[in-house]
């Protein structure tokens, strides 16, 4: 219950002496404030990592020939394969545990710069030949025309799709739909300007990037039927290294490569990233709570010292008021006010001060320059249900800080604590 005089009297005894107050409440501060950081800036670090893979399909694996590294069926180690459009066709039509395959090709390899013009401007972006079906994979954000379709791809036709960055180098101002640009000397129509969904050095890349239709790049760059890689979605009810499994082990038999040999065939499955950095995460936020709360329960330590250092000061105020009657459970629910008082006080301002750093923080990474791309660090945070945790255990041990030096109160004798 509430009483008016008896709360007045706890706010006098903390103001009494302020810096005692301010060195018992100064380490519960330092703690809430370290555990929101620690956490907040955990969560701005998961955010950033998810947003740069959001622009790709979890249920996705990317896959590409390599070298085998054991001999079979009379083939040394060491052979070198492609893949080519008939693999492309068997997987689809026969590997139940695929959804989706996307082949891609591209001109220089991972990241090869390509001489690219338009009329007195060029400059040199990544060349890639596509099928519809590789937007499934990683969507891309049309802001002018349209994307790569099938009648592009049976008709083999001279069009592409320009990210923003190519359009603003050689278009400029300049309107670029249906304009020609120049590939290695093979005029493309411009029929579509897109913008990636995914962000940092991947995003620029994209931005820098052509896309024209898979069959057409095979025709007109005189590639045969060689396929660069292949972007894969699992099937409805399969789980990506399902498809993986099955798919590897169909590959290795149709291209006569030891089941065991498992450097021939490159891949990576994104499904198998996302669970790592979600594991990786839970990891960071169990580290952060963990050292924020032995952090804030040092905190609470130095409260109970102080507070057993001012029961003691005031041993003979307590052995009076046991003598004019006071019962124990009144002491021991002053004191422990008195603890929780500057508990609440110190934790509030740690929370206040802590955020404002996440958003100062914040603000900062808003502001920053950018070179194009983002950073892998955005929007550090605290939920509203790590706040209640920690508001939550805060009042908890504030409540067991006071109990020590409650029981001490009550514990010596009126007559003991007057003759002191």
């Amino acid at each position: 219950m509430f009483d008016k005089d008896q709360w007045n009297e706890i706010l006098q005894i903390v103001i009494r002496k302020p810096l005692r107050a301010f060195m018992a409440s100064i380490g519960v501060a330092w703690g809430i404030m370290m555990l929101l950081i620690m956490v907040g800036a955990g969560n701005g670090l998961k955010n950033g990592v998810t947003e740069d893979m959001k622009g790709i399909a979890n249920n996705s694996m990317f896959m590409w020939a390599q070298s085998t590294t054991k001999p079979y069926m009379g083939y040394q180690s060491g052979r070198r394969f492609e893949f080519k459009n008939k693999d492309v066709d068997f997987i689809r039509n026969n590997i139940e545990e695929v959804g989706t395959v996307a082949p891609r090709v591209q001109l220089g390899g991972y990241r090869g710069g390509n001489n690219v013009s338009y009329k007195n401007k060029s400059g040199a972006f990544t060349v890639r030949g596509d099928y519809p079906d590789y937007t499934k994979v990683e969507p891309m954000k049309l802001i002018q025309g349209r994307a790569v379709n099938d009648g592009d791809i049976q008709q083999k036709r001279k069009v592409c799709v320009i990210g923003d960055q190519v359009r603003k180098t050689l278009f400029d101002e300049e309107e670029c739909l249906g304009k020609y640009i120049q590939v290695n000397g093979v005029n493309f129509a411009v029929v579509g300007v897109f913008k990636p969904y995914k962000s940092g050095e991947d995003a620029i890349e994209d931005l820098e990037s052509i896309t024209i239709p898979f069959t057409t790049f095979q025709k007109a760059f005189n590639i045969g039927d060689n396929v660069g890689w292949m972007a894969l979605l699992s099937a409805e009810n399969f789980s990506v290294a399902e498809m993986d499994a099955a798919v590897k082990k169909a590959m290795k038999k149709r291209l006569n490569i030891h089941p065991e040999d498992d450097r021939a065939i490159g891949s990576f499955n994104l499904e198998e990233a996302f669970s790592m950095v979600t594991m990786l995460f839970t990891g960071i936020n169990i580290l952060a709570f963990f050292i924020g709360f032995m952090v804030l329960f040092a905190g609470i330590i130095s409260i109970v010292n102080i507070m057993l250092i001012t029961v003691k000061e005031r041993t003979q105020e307590f052995g009076i008021r046991r003598a004019m009657g006071a019962t124990p459970r009144t002491i021991i629910y002053q004191i422990m006010m008195e603890t929780l008082l500057l508990t609440f006080i110190a934790g509030l301002i740690g929370m206040i001060v802590g955020v404002g750093i996440l958003e100062l923080l914040n603000l900062a990474m808003e502001n920053m320059p950018s070179d194009g791309g983002k950073s892998s660090f955005k929007n550090p945070e605290v939920s509203f249900w790590n706040v209640v945790w920690a508001l939550s255990f805060m009042i908890f041990f504030g409540a067991l800080a006071g109990l020590l030096p409650a029981l001490r109160a009550v514990a010596i004798k009126p007559v003991d604590a007057i003759r002191s």
